[in-house]
């Protein structure tokens, strides 16, 4: 979608508008998602427009217009990593305790302890894949 004017930009909503409301009429449920090509040329059109304006003549929520809007401005984050560390089953000690944690990118965080043969039986299964017969 090219804009260069407001007048042109108020005819596309217009547009859009219908395009909207031609969804709405044949959406498979009332709670189906507005699809993506009509976010976008929402978007687009609040770049010109005041968003406030094209939410109002779309029928839509102006807080979410908003969230459109910023997470089209918002850097992408990267995608958290996955490290593989090499460990053999025969590396894991097989006495005494053992204590496991992990951490979600939000903080959220789970620690598993318990007696080092239950984790190597656990860690050992997971590494062995559908092999493992324990």
């Amino acid at each position: 979608m090219t804009l260069t004017t407001p007048l042109q930009a108020e005819h596309q909503l217009d547009q859009l508008a219908g395009q909207f409301e031609q969804w709405r009429q044949t959406r498979p449920h009332v709670w189906a998602r507005i699809p993506e090509p009509l976010w976008e040329q929402a978007v687009a059109l609040a770049a010109v427009l005041s968003p406030s304006r094209v939410a109002k003549q779309l029928r839509i929520k102006g807080a979410y217009l908003h969230q459109r809007i910023a997470a089209q401005h918002a850097p992408a984050t990267p995608a958290p990593g996955f490290v593989e560390v090499p460990l053999s089953p025969a590396a894991l000690p097989s006495h005494g305790d053992l204590t496991v944690e992990f951490q979600r990118p939000d903080g959220a965080r789970l620690a598993l302890h318990a007696p080092a043969t239950a984790l190597r039986t656990i860690i050992q299964c997971f590494l062995e894949g559908p092999a493992c017969s324990n």
